[in-house]
Formats: structure tokens, C-alpha cells, sequence
């Protein structure tokens, strides 16, 4: 999906390193930075994190990214526990 969102192959393998780089957008740092504490630290999520997405996103926007990620965290746990590997 991200390539063909345009993303490069370097972006998509070094996507750990996204704060640092300078090809990713600020609404695509908002976005992963959303990502990041969704999956690592959902209750820490405060307002000037908020704030800044806000700069980027609309409330429906803000509504489909969290529910995506979410979804995402979801069946990476699924899949995790049953120990299932991803397939093409």
C-alpha cells in the first residue's frame, strides 16, 4: 500500500527512522508518530500530540487513522499469539 502511495523502498525499510529523515511529510510524521503511541503507549497519547495532528487532519481523518492502526494492532496480536506468519 505505501508504494503505491508513492513511498520509496529506502522510506518503506528505514520507516523506524522516519523522525530523523526528511522525506516524509509532516502530516506523515503526525501520522506514524500517531501510530507509534497507539501500538507502544496508547494512554500517553496527550494534547499537544493532539494538537499537532490536528495540523494535519481533520476529526474524520483523525477518526480513519486511529481506526486503521488500530485494526492493524489488532490482527498483529491475533496473529502473533496464534503465531501465524504473513502471506502474500
Amino acid at each position: 500500500m505505501a508504494r503505491r502511495h508513492g513511498w520509496t523502498e529506502d522510506q518503506i525499510e528505514h520507516l523506524g527512522d522516519f523522525e530523523k529523515r526528511d522525506d516524509f511529510s509532516a502530516a506523515e510524521k503526525a501520522a506514524l508518530r500517531l501510530a507509534e503511541k497507539m501500538t507502544r503507549d496508547p494512554q500517553g497519547f496527550d494534547d499537544e500530540q493532539w494538537t499537532e495532528l490536528r495540523r494535519h487532519f481533520d476529526e474524520g481523518e483523525i477518526i480513519e487513522l486511529t481506526a486503521a492502526i488500530g485494526l492493524f494492532n489488532y490482527f498483529n496480536r491475533f496473529n502473533d499469539v496464534l503465531k501465524m506468519e504473513p502471506t502474500k
